[in-house]
């Protein structure tokens, strides 16, 4: 089967190929990449020189790609939502369903160009030409798998982000797998030979075999699967790939083996690699210089400090790192010692000029829970070396565009996710520290100037409860009076930084109070605190009560409906809050009343009243609300007053991502951006939970 005939190119010629499609692919994205690179070191180099608006292009050649990039962003990042009953139906992204559909186009047509698919007789040949396409796809599958691969270096996309990608080639595989079965099962079924052929002859169990394992690593690979235990599934999915390489090697021609051991060979490097990167980082013996200096004892290189903190939290302090690292990275941390062979990857709340790698873990289940409950453990230890772990760190992983090329910069995280938008602000603000100090760092083409191009930063962080503000209630202050002495010194520059409380019942007892409202006080431009101003009946659709687990008293309210903290106090429908008329008589076997009372007048709050912002010690221009943020109209305020390219960057639930996405794309299109009218590109940068 070396040649297909009727001047059909070889069967071993399909596999270059897929090859070809691909590696252009990546070399597009390669250069992408590349320009993205040297546009960043151009707007900062035009903010040294004092340039009026460097984030915004003026050459013809910029305007051409800019508008390129918006067409693009719009296209990739819009989703298709469908409304049923009470719920929103989000279906996967433009981009990445088009991107999926290209890669079946192109396998299919590999599969069976220039066959003719009516005759039987061409049946056999049809499953060899599949055959070979499907083998082809294991070294690039398994390359996407890797935390250290050559694609994402090019591309300029952390391992994380194109995972899904190799999810999703596995998926196309098992497309051609099937079809390789499928037509000598056809060839086969009309002489009723297929009973013979799985009896007699190896190749056939063998590829029964390589099959039926491909279908169990794509079905547990699924996202409720892979979710419900990821430590299981990760051992279980290392061993099923073993397993598969082997059906794989023994159903595979001698002459076809190349493209088993091709995958083999990247599996151990990418293990090998990391292997010998994380003794480095971890054993004490390479880092001479912090030993010398009493910052390390011992073999080992770090130790960790576990604190326990409010809503199930707990903080990771680990003094005099041996690595460096960008804002927005993230590592892989173990602490045997807790809880054993175990790695999880969490973001690095801190910068660099810290000196400290600090993170902050929520104890859901596993590892996690593990964490909080030794913190608790050591911090009621009198001896103050026993809130100490050695641990490992493998990293840093994660790949950002830097944020300081862009004039407009929207940070928006919920609950733990701003471990992610915390070091993007700090290193922002540290960008205006450079810029009023004029210190510059131009070492070679690999380092940009120093110093930002940013004006404007709105920070947003959407939380349950005010104990989470307590994890960085300090650094967010100390963050604004910061900025307060930047700005005697940069005069065009501008930060708004809220925070937005949506389930705590602490809070929304304290802010039921009715006293009358000042509207007079009030100042348009003047972010403030917001009070619930309206109560509704516990059915209504904008609200939900607190569950037993979540609330303290009956009356309290998880808040659903968005808020604007951009309109005057007296027109803000602020949040709809279900309560019940007594909630003294509830107790925590009955749970939450079920009176569905609904009150007779409106409780009323002066503007100038400000017990959330005393209470939870923040600096009094952070603004404290609660509700949940309109997103587009947040969005589109700092892209109004953008003078070139805007940043929004989120972290946070998938909801909350898929929302951001959602409103900007409407933005985008609604503002017809670099179409003539103007409005300067939206570059969009998302993070969500999970695996």
């Amino acid at each position: 089967m070396g040649h297909m005939g009727s001047g059909l190119p070889a069967l071993g010629d399909f596999p270059g190929f897929y090859y070809a499609v691909v590696g252009s692919a990546v070399g597009v994205a390669a250069l992408v990449n590349v320009y993205n690179y040297l546009l960043y070191r151009q707007r900062l180099a035009a903010a040294a020189q004092a340039a009026p608006t460097p984030a915004k292009p003026t050459s013809w050649f910029a305007l051409g790609n800019a508008t390129a990039y918006a067409l693009a962003r719009e296209a990739s990042n819009y989703s298709v939502r469908i409304p049923v009953r009470d719920r929103i139906i989000k279906f996967p992204t433009i981009g990445r369903t088009s991107l999926i559909l290209a890669n079946i186009v192109v396998l299919v047509v590999l599969c069976l160009y220039g066959l003719d698919l009516e005759s039987q007789l061409n049946r056999e040949t049809v499953g060899f030409r599949c055959g070979i396409v499907t083998l082809s796809q294991v070294p690039i599958i398994v390359l996407l798998a890797g935390k250290n691969n050559i694609v994402g270096y090019l591309s300029g996309i952390s391992y994380e982000r194109i995972n899904w990608i190799h999810r999703w080639c596995a998926r196309c595989m098992l497309l051609t797998a099937t079809m390789h079965m499928g037509y000598f099962l056809s060839a086969w079924a009309p002489y009723d030979y297929i009973g013979y052929q799985i009896k007699n002859n190896e190749f056939v169990w063998k590829g029964l075999g390589a099959y039926c394992t491909l279908v169990w690593i794509v079905f547990s690979s699924l996202a409720p699967i892979r979710g419900w235990s990821y430590e299981v599934f990760v051992i279980q999915h290392i061993v099923s790939f073993a397993v598969f390489i082997f059906f794989v090697y023994i159903h595979s021609p001698i002459n076809r083996r190349g493209y088993v051991w091709a995958p083999i060979a990247i599996f151990l490097f990418d293990r090998v690699f990391r292997a010998v990167r994380l003794l480095y980082i971890n054993l004490s013996l390479f880092h001479p210089s912090q030993r010398k200096h009493g910052q390390m004892k011992g073999l080992w290189a770090c130790k960790a400090e576990f604190t326990p903190l409010p809503n199930n939290t707990t903080r990771i302090v680990v003094r005099n790192p041996p690595i460096s690292w960008t804002p927005g990275q993230h590592v892989y941390l173990s602490c045997h010692s807790v809880v054993p062979l175990q790695s999880h990857p969490f973001t690095i709340a801190s910068i660099p000029e810290d000196g400290k790698m600090e993170f902050f873990v929520k104890a859901e289940k596993g590892g996690t829970k593990q964490f909080y409950k030794h913190a608790e453990k050591s911090g009621r230890s009198p001896e103050p070396l026993a809130k100490y772990r050695p641990i490992t760190i493998e990293g840093p992983y994660g790949i950002l565009r830097p944020l300081r090329q862009f004039d407009s910069v929207v940070l928006l995280a919920g609950s733990t996710g701003c471990t992610f938008t915390m070091p993007l602000l700090r290193d922002l603000i540290h960008g205006w520290h450079e810029k009023a100090n004029g210190t510059s760092s131009k070492k070679s083409i690999l380092w940009a100037p120093s110093g930002s191009v940013t004006r404007h930063i709105r920070f947003v962080w959407v939380v349950k409860s005010s104990g989470q503000l307590s994890w960085f209630s300090e650094k967010l202050s100390s963050i604004y009076t910061e900025f307060q002495g930047l700005q005697e010194r940069l005069r065009d520059i501008k930060l708004e930084m809220s925070v937005y409380i949506t389930c705590d019942p602490a809070f929304t007892d304290g802010h039921k109070s009715g006293v009358t409202t000042n509207a007079a006080t009030a100042s348009n431009d003047a972010i403030r605190e917001i009070k619930h101003s309206r109560i509704t009946s516990i059915d209504s659709d904008d609200g939900r009560p607190c569950t037993p687990q979540n609330a303290l008293s009956a009356s309290a309210c998880c808040c659903r409906s968005p808020i604007s903290e951009f309109q005057p106090l007296t027109r803000r429908q602020v949040c709809h809050c279900a309560a019940t008329s007594a909630p003294q008589q509830a107790s925590p076997a009955s749970g939450i009343s079920k009176s569905k009372s609904r009150p007779t007048s409106r409780p009323h709050v002066t503007a100038d009243t400000r017990p959330a912002s005393h209470d939870l010690a923040v600096h009094p221009s952070i603004a404290i609300l609660a509700g949940r943020p309109e997103i587009r109209n947040l969005v589109r305020r700092s892209l109004e007053q953008a003078w070139g390219e805007s940043a929004v960057v989120a972290c946070g639930p998938l909801s909350l991502v898929a929302d951001v996405k959602h409103h900007v794309v409407a933005l985008s299109d609604e503002r017809a951006v670099h179409k003539g009218t103007g409005a300067q590109g939206i570059y969009l940068h998302t993070e969500s939970f999970g695996w």
